[in-house]
């Protein structure tokens, strides 16, 4: 996949995967979701789905014991359920939630 993309000029900014039952699962973070799409498609692999995702910018507490659960727990605090996390490149890390907007708002001052 990774050769696939970068053959096509995309950079997976970020990258995750885990095993389900027979079957490996990946998410990446891209700037272009359908052009990613449209080239994994047309090289034989599935994809189940494109959503969404909030990208912080963590620089300015990496390193720096629970600051990582303070910001979960913030998140957690507002009724915003993580369903998916893990670090990015350049300090960064990738939430997936279950209300975008309301993530967001929550971390504005972050």
């Amino acid at each position: 996949m990774g050769e696939t993309l970068g053959k096509n000029g995309i950079n997976m900014e970020g990258l995750c995967g885990f095993p389900l039952k027979n079957e490996a699962f990946i998410h990446i973070l891209v700037e272009d979701e359908e052009t990613t799409r449209w080239i994994l498609e047309d090289a034989g692999f599935e994809v189940r789905a494109v959503r969404e995702v909030l990208v912080v910018d963590i620089g300015h507490i990496v390193g720096k014991p629970g600051t990582g659960g303070n910001l979960a727990r913030k998140i957690g605090d507002a009724g915003v359920n993580i369903d998916l996390i893990y670090f990015a490149e350049n300090n960064r890390i990738v939430l997936g939630v279950d209300d975008l907007e309301k993530a967001r708002a929550t971390l504005s001052g972050e």
